[in-house]
């Protein structure tokens, strides 16, 4: 492929990302300066007469209110129901009419400022796959009657054979023809150590292929490989709205219809009941538009959620939005992947044994020299090993890998072979230490045999390790009573002792990343709100099904931006931690929400005992949600 053209088009992705931030923020860019030409008309009526500075308050309002404006009316058209944006307008302008150009300006700049900043953090929470839609090929290398040829995946029909080479990443799903390799099916799977696939071996779009060149025929167009799919149920999780989210949208408009009735009935009944006259009806009645109005019920949230996401990022705790970190105190249950979550991802040395008449040391001296000349991950885990105890290297000639099975030295004239049982033999390596593999086995290593000349002298067996945290992260959250189970792509024996060694309620094995997301479904039938933890792409839809998806903070691109929060220092305690500030931040909001309906009803009660003048009820209105803003605030300590 024409590297040129692959910038270039890279370059044309930068653009519009630019241009969509400034897109997102001109909503707040609008409210700041509608801030601050109401802040200049009040300083200037110190100066001369409050008409002049009219001008000033009317391009606040409109510069202020516009966007919310705009969204009220399109909305209002849309679901054929008013919402509080309209309310607000509503009631600035009513303000404004009878003579309050300040307070009404006001209760705009505090409304579109609410709303620029809900905006922003909201934007931040958008679920994109992109990186994920990279790891696909856009060619692959199809035979035709003996040559090959570059062509687009999309073009490939079930039947095609495809040559993929080693370092190449496989462009659809099909089944080997031709050749042995390992295949890093992390992508799919999420498990680090690499597949051997042979003839007659099933391979998968995105994952690579590491050291063999492979004869495929393709079983599946390209718009129906695994790998779509997975994106496909991403896309189908994010679309659903959260139940918070639904329940704001019903109480906005149950809100907004109550206020509109009560207003538009006291423009007109208080006259014939009360007697009053019809310039204190409508005095009344626009003060009723003004207290009634919104703002603390809207402060008492978003500043006590932007102070938790504050605090959160301090603690190295990414949420992506409020209604994550509101639904996070809600948890019953929590699934986790495994490698690269509750395990850190590489697979390190945890025994090795030799024969009795022949020195450990020497062996793997030997071995690690062989295998610092393999790029597979198992081997890096020996040579590191072997570093690690300071194992001087030894000179070895005609190192050959043997693809999916093992490598092959010379030492001294010796032959030694490294690698699975079938590579050196399966009953020498089976009677190797009378069975001991089959307990290191049962423990969910993974095996390695030594064969020197004709005999197996020794045997290495590797294991993805449990973080030094996770014990402590899991009691931490049983003791709150949360359910843990954890979803693995791994085979039963590593997912039981991995799971017992961190002390987990449950495990599910072999899952595929859509079994990871049924699973998530069956729990969430069971527990009210289920959390999912990952770092892998295969994590993805489960992460996007989940009522809240953790991502740790060294997983992939995709995890990253599908998770709702994000533990950036790869620290599972701080789960705890996010679950005690959600706690305490719904706390402060339900204090908040009491206060404001408390004090809009008493000023509501005091316009219609006639006992409450318009500049009161403005202060007792914008005094509330200062309180409720101050308080919010507190969520920045601790």
């Amino acid at each position: 492929m024409d590297n040129s053209s692959t910038s270039s088009r890279e370059e044309w992705f930068k653009l519009p990302g630019f241009l969509l931030t400034y897109k997102q923020n001109t909503e707040l860019i609008a409210a700041l300066i509608s801030g601050v030409l109401i802040l200049l008309a009040w300083i200037g009526e110190n100066y001369g007469p409050p008409s002049v500075f009219v001008p000033l308050y009317l391009s606040a309002f409109i510069i202020g209110g516009f966007a919310k404006a705009k969204e009220g009316i399109e909305e209002t058209i849309k679901d054929k129901s008013l919402n509080v944006e309209m309310l607000m307008i509503l009631a600035a302008i009513g303000s404004a009419s009878i003579g309050y150009w300040t307070e009404g300006s006001i209760l705009i700049f505090i409304f579109a400022l609410s709303g620029a900043l809900e905006t922003y953090t909201m934007n931040k929470s958008h679920k994109e796959i992109s990186g994920l839609m990279s790891l696909q090929p856009e060619e692959a290398f199809r035979i035709v009657n003996g040559s090959y040829e570059w062509t687009p995946v999309n073009h490939l029909v079930v039947g095609d054979c495809i040559l993929i080479k080693p370092g190449e990443r496989v462009p659809v799903d099909g089944i080997i023809e031709k050749g042995t390799s390992s295949i890093d099916e992390s992508t799919i799977t999420g498990e680090s150590i690499p597949v051997t696939k042979e003839k007659q071996g099933n391979v998968f779009a995105g994952t690579m292929n590491i050291d063999g060149s492979l004869i495929v025929t393709v079983t599946k167009d390209a718009s129906d490989t695994l790998f779509q799919k997975i994106i496909t149920l991403v896309q189908n999780a994010q679309s659903k709205k959260s139940p918070s989210q639904l329940f704001i949208e019903r109480f906005e408009s149950t809100y907004v219809k109550v206020v509109l009735f009560i207003v538009g009935s006291m423009l007109i009944l208080p006259h014939f009941i009360f007697g009053w006259s019809w310039m204190e009806t409508i005095y009344r009645a626009m003060i009723l538009l003004v207290v009634a109005s919104p703002c603390a019920l809207v402060a008492s949230i978003m500043p006590a959620t932007l102070s938790a996401i504050t605090n959160g990022a301090r603690q190295g705790i990414l949420f992506k939005g409020g209604v994550h970190l509101e639904h996070l105190s809600h948890l019953e249950a929590i699934a986790f992947d495994k490698t690269g979550t509750l395990t850190k991802g590489q697979p390190k040395l945890t025994d090795y044994m030799t024969s009795e008449n022949v020195s450990p040391e020497f062996v793997l001296s030997i071995v690690a020299s062989i295998e610092q000349q393999s790029n597979h991950p198992l081997a890096k885990a020996i040579v590191q090993y072997a570093k690690q105890k300071e194992i001087e290297p030894v000179e070895v000639t005609n190192v050959k890998n043997s693809s999916g099975n093992g490598v092959t030295g010379i030492y001294q004239n010796e032959i030694w072979k490294i690698g699975k049982a079938d590579f050196v033999g399966k009953e020498a390596a089976d009677s190797f230490q009378n069975g001991r593999f089959e307990q290191l086995a049962s423990e969910g290593k993974t095996i390695i045999f030594v064969k020197q000349n004709d005999v197996v002298i020794g045997l290495f067996a590797l294991k993805d390790t449990v973080r030094e945290e996770t014990k402590q992260a899991i009691k931490s959250l049983k003791k709150q009573g949360i359910y843990t189970i954890m979803l693995t792509g791994d085979t039963t024996s590593t997912a039981k002792a991995i799971a017992e060694e961190a002390e987990l309620d449950q495990y599910i094995s072999e899952c595929m990343p859509d079994q990871k997301l049924k699973e998530i479904k069956l729990l969430q039938k069971h527990f009210s709100h289920v959390g999912m933890v990952g770092d892998g792409i295969n994590d993805a839809p489960a992460l996007a099904e989940s009522d809240i998806g953790i991502a740790m903070g060294e997983g992939t691109d995709v995890a990253l931006e599908t998770a709702d929060v994000v533990l950036m220092k790869n620290d599972l305690p701080r789960i705890a931690n996010a679950l005690y500030l959600s706690k305490r931040m719904n706390r402060i909001i339900k204090q908040n929400i009491i206060f404001s309906i408390i004090v809009i009803m008493l000023l509501i009660v005091s316009n219609f005992l006639q006992i409450l003048d318009l500049p009161l009820g403005v202060i007792g209105h914008e005094g509330s949600t200062i309180l409720v803003i101050l308080n919010g605030l507190r969520l920045l300590k601790g």
